[in-house]
């Protein structure tokens, strides 16, 4: 009799776990058009990394009127901030990001069509900064109810495409003495894997040559174009010596102004990546010396800056466990009528990947493997100073590649709308849970410690570099 009367017990207390989740997930339900326009608003902005004041302050003062206490401008970052809520241990951190695009203007249309002609979110980032505040505030609201002890952060972080905004967080120790970071990414599809991304190094390399005229007296000049393009060239050459999973891409930003002026200033703009930061430092290391020899073999001269650099993902599976198990609770969503016929329209234009809309509905298996995607982000560091883990959902057209059209008219629909309500509802579950069972974030910390190592020191791949402000510019 007294064991079934601990069943019993047991099985109550579960309904209960159950039912307070169900009413988060329904919280949050009930806020999709206020959310929606907050995200519409930021996608309507398209603004490039730190240079996001007008998305910053949106979600700055959303966190305040839900009683969250903001310090801005943090790690020398104006467009950064820290919204907190509660006390005490633990502290559970969720990551926002609100950074657009250049050169991605699209309308919220299936055909290919210019907006604003400047930015678009081409990433989702929109999406991206809107569903981690909807999370952090459901949060909030759960332990205002439940009298939950513990601390809630939501880290607004800008430019993270290009400009590694969290690495200076990082570096400045806004990470110091949280317990468990969550974060998502706009997607085709919903996953929630331990999977890694590749270190990134990024800078321009600027050459100074002599102008001179190209015709009447060409001996006169010194052509800093032909520095950048003896460079590129050099860079080619490179590409058979390094690891096959290295990346190396570039585009000249600067190259001259007329035909018949030798330019006396051209400017190279560049990325490498590998799995391994490790070897992206021996890589921009061959740059720089790539760089110096074409100066030299073309009489011009030629300075560097980095302007980002991110480490790769450090996966945790403890971390991957939970927040799949909260990704099927909340499970994925139907398109509607509509939403079909604008991704029928979408599906056959050029880029996008073979996939069936049933993605949207359907919850991948969960992968732990540490192999690298194809990208890199500054999620990476975060990742290496507190454990960390993340998942991705279906805001976009199944099959639709990041950075592109594509996903950026997507991004403008209530597709995208969707796939952020799957993402704050699993962010805000997986949050509850590490709150509720310390064992969780005792076994995440140990994973996360066997894996960095007993004796790891960070160090960012900047330096002591000032945030790269106007790298856009």
């Amino acid at each position: 009799m007294k064991k079934l009367f601990i069943l019993f017990l047991i099985a109550a207390n579960v309904t209960v776990f159950s039912q307070t989740k169900q009413q988060v997930i329904n919280d949050i339900q009930k806020r999709q058009a206020e959310y929606s326009s907050i995200a519409m608003d930021i996608w309507k902005y398209a603004e490039v990394g730190y240079q996001e004041y007008k998305s910053s302050e949106l979600l700055q003062q959303t966190l305040k009127k839900e009683g969250f206490s903001v310090t801005a401008g943090v790690a020398e970052i104006p467009t950064a901030f820290v919204a907190t809520f509660g006390s005490g241990k633990p502290v559970i951190g969720i990551l926002g990001e609100f950074d657009a695009l250049p050169g991605l203007s699209q309308a919220a249309k299936p055909e290919k069509e210019s907006l604003n002609g400047v930015a678009g979110h081409a990433c989702g980032h929109h999406l991206f900064g809107v569903g981690s505040a909807a999370a952090a505030i459901a949060v909030k609201d759960w332990m205002k109810k439940t009298g939950q002890k513990g601390t809630v952060k939501f880290y607004g972080t800008p430019a993270e495409e290009g400009g590694s905004g969290k690495v200076y967080m990082v570096r400045d120790g806004l990470f110091n003495g949280v317990d468990v970071v969550l974060h998502w990414h706009p997607g085709s599809g919903n996953s929630a894997n331990a999977s890694s991304s590749l270190a990134n190094k990024s800078g321009k390399f600027r050459f100074y040559g002599r102008s001179a005229h190209a015709a009447a007296s060409p001996e006169n000049g010194r052509s800093a174009l032909d520095g950048v393009e003896a460079m590129t060239h050099m860079i080619n050459m490179m590409r058979e010596h390094v690891q096959e999973d290295s990346r190396i891409h570039y585009v000249i930003t600067s190259g001259g102004k007329a035909p018949n002026v030798v330019p006396d200033f051209a400017e190279l703009y560049l990325y490498v990546r590998h799995p391994n930061r490790t070897n992206v430092k021996e890589m921009w290391e061959w740059m720089e010396n790539i760089a110096q020899g074409a100066a030299q073999g073309t009489g011009t001269r030629v300075e560097s800056e980095v302007l980002g650099g991110v480490y790769e993902l450090l996966p945790n599976e403890t971390l991957a466990k939970v927040m799949h198990s909260n990704m099927n609770k909340v499970g994925g969503y139907v398109l509607t009528p509509e939403e079909v016929a604008f991704a029928n329209k979408i599906l056959p234009t050029p880029g996008m990947f073979k996939s069936t809309l049933d993605a949207t509905n359907t919850i991948e298996e969960l992968k732990l493997e540490s192999s690298a995607n194809g990208g890199s982000t500054d999620v990476g560091d975060v990742s290496w100073a507190v454990p960390t883990v993340g998942c991705r959902t279906a805001t976009w057209v199944p099959g639709t590649p990041a950075h592109s059209w594509q996903a950026v008219a997507a991004g403008g629909t209530n597709i995208g709308v969707k796939g952020m309500m799957i993402a704050a509802k699993t962010i805000a579950l997986s949050a509850i849970d590490l709150f509720q069972n310390q064992e969780l974030i005792d076994k995440a910390t140990v994973e996360f410690k066997a894996k960095t190592g007993g004796d790891f020191k960070y160090e960012s791949l900047l330096g002591d570099r000032k945030p790269a402000l106007n790298y856009r510019n």
